[in-house]
């Protein structure tokens, strides 16, 4: 069983950092601790995550019935990676001391909708998985709670393949690569501009219920620093703010473990 010990101090520039660990002992072995998201969170937000593959005889056994059904029919790869960040989700709202709840996805829609969890009420949250990688990012929500919505992302530290980036990268931000990799040539770049994309929607789509296309957020990097702005260049609805969202991103700290996180979150507007 995974021990995720309290996050160390952030990195200059970015968030205290967010309470991380496995309270309950619900993350499956075996598993190997990470800190990914250090840093990239404010205080009052809870993370779990692990690195590992785990079968999903094991993982389902955390699952509630509703959730199993939810997956019952789908390909085995996405049953696992349906189960394990929930085994996260789980162990976050152990951490926020909040009781084991299902996490349901919406269920309606297109796939990007149904496949969009349903968070219990009174939370909200953000989950993401790529190969070998689980975590979920949850906190609570409501009058007295200063986030509105969150959104978390992690990705390979490797170019997107160019199919991929014609479709998600604007004009202006394919023109600011060369100078970013000029910088900092270890990070693929591209690939935290997705990311940045990623966390974005998913903090956007549980407020709004809408989609948002890769051409309606634009992203700009501050080079020299950790962080990143979306512009949305779209319409944006109540209780969405009319500013730009600033978020935070980092490579793992062991370069043996090549990925990249992104993060974004919501406040709620200050009372008039």
């Amino acid at each position: 069983m995974p021990t995720l010990a309290a996050e160390a101090p952030s990195p200059q520039g970015s968030f205290p950092a967010a309470a991380s660990g496995d309270p309950a002992g619900v993350l499956p072995a075996p598993a190997r601790a990470t800190r990914l998201f250090t840093g990239l969170l404010p205080a009052g937000v809870a993370v779990a995550e692990f690195a590992g593959e785990a079968p999903y005889a094991e993982l389902a056994a955390g699952l509630f019935p509703a959730e199993r059904a939810a997956v019952a029919r789908a390909y085995p790869a996405r049953r696992r990676e349906f189960a394990a960040v929930r085994s996260c989700a789980r162990a976050a709202m152990a951490r926020l001391g909040a009781p084991p709840l299902p996490v349901l996805p919406h269920g309606e829609g297109p796939t990007w909708a149904r496949n969009a969890p349903r968070w219990p009420e009174g939370l909200t949250g953000s989950m993401t998985h790529c190969t070998g990688y689980r975590a979920a990012a949850l906190t609570r929500t409501g009058p007295g709670h200063p986030l509105l919505s969150l959104g978390i992302d992690a990705e390979p530290n490797a170019p997107l393949p160019d199919g991929v980036r014609s479709l998600a990268l604007r004009p202006e931000e394919e023109r600011a690569l060369p100078a970013l990799t000029a910088g900092r040539p270890d990070v693929a770049w591209d690939r935290v501009v997705f990311s940045a994309k990623e966390s974005v929607f998913k903090a956007w789509y549980p407020l709004t219920g809408r989609w948002l296309g890769f051409e309606d957020c634009r992203i700009t990097l501050t080079p020299g620093t950790t962080t990143f702005t979306a512009h949305l260049r779209t319409e944006l609805p109540p209780p969405f703010p009319t500013t730009p969202l600033r978020g935070h991103w980092r490579l793992h700290p062991d370069p043996r473990t090549p990925l990249l996180a992104t993060a974004v979150t919501v406040a709620r507007p200050p009372h008039p």
